[in-house]
């Protein structure tokens, strides 16, 4: 498709990774999965209490869970896909740890989300605050997309 295209993605339940697969697959791109250095259980992700391991890192704004592994030469890439479920509106923690690690000077950056009941506005307007420096493209929340069909629009752009 004449770009070099990562996607890059965190997945808690495989629903995200799914969608990150057809991505990249949609697009000829790399895939590359942000996994936390210690996986999180299902009581990890027990959104219901206030003392899982999700909760206690949402509700801190400067924690930033370790991924495993790095992108070698993400200069080589012109676009980077970056997915996510969505936790409390906005996206989780380890994302924060990859764009904090990550230097997207030159190249566009896509946001694609899976939720069961969120939209991904909040989510952007959280990303763009956040993260100014960043050529943000119009983010997708995948739920009820063909995805890659809108991967393939996104890249034609």
């Amino acid at each position: 498709m004449g770009k070099n295209v990562l996607v890059a993605y965190f997945s808690a339940s495989g629903v995200t990774k799914k969608a990150a697969e057809k991505i990249a697959k949609a697009v000829d791109g790399d895939i590359f999965e942000i996994a936390p250095v210690t996986p999180y259980t299902t009581a990890d992700l027990d959104w219901t209490n206030k003392k899982s391991r999700s909760t206690v890192e949402m509700e801190d704004p400067n924690c930033r869970p370790p991924f495993k592994g790095s992108v070698e030469n993400i200069s080589q890439y012109d676009t980077v896909f970056v997915g996510f479920p969505i936790w409390w509106y906005v996206e989780p923690k380890i994302i924060d740890t990859f764009l904090d690690n990550c230097d997207f000077s030159g190249k566009a950056v896509i946001p694609f989300a899976t939720s069961g009941g969120s939209t991904i506005n909040s989510t952007f307007k959280n990303l763009q605050k956040s993260y100014p420096n960043i050529n943000w493209q119009s983010p997708q929340l995948l739920n009820s997309v063909d995805i890659a069909k809108w991967a393939k629009s996104v890249i034609s752009k």
